[in-house]
């Protein structure tokens, strides 16, 4: 696998991982809210492009849980 590939890959893999925290915490606030499920279903980046404000928050951290 070239080094392209490989950046690519993790890139995706990033990309996903936030899309699914974005998901989940939609998730979680519709159902505390009363709201219906198809809420938590939005995701709408910019042609294919995740806001830098949306991957600081739902990106993952340096920080370990113990």
């Amino acid at each position: 696998m070239s080094i392209q590939d490989k950046s690519r890959a993790i890139m995706m893999r990033q990309y996903q991982q936030v899309k699914n925290r974005q998901q989940s915490m939609l998730m979680r606030a519709a159902q505390e809210l009363g709201l219906p499920e198809e809420v938590s279903r939005y995701w709408n980046p910019t042609q294919g492009k995740i806001d830098p404000t949306t991957r600081m928050i739902y990106g993952s951290s340096h920080a370990a849980m113990s």
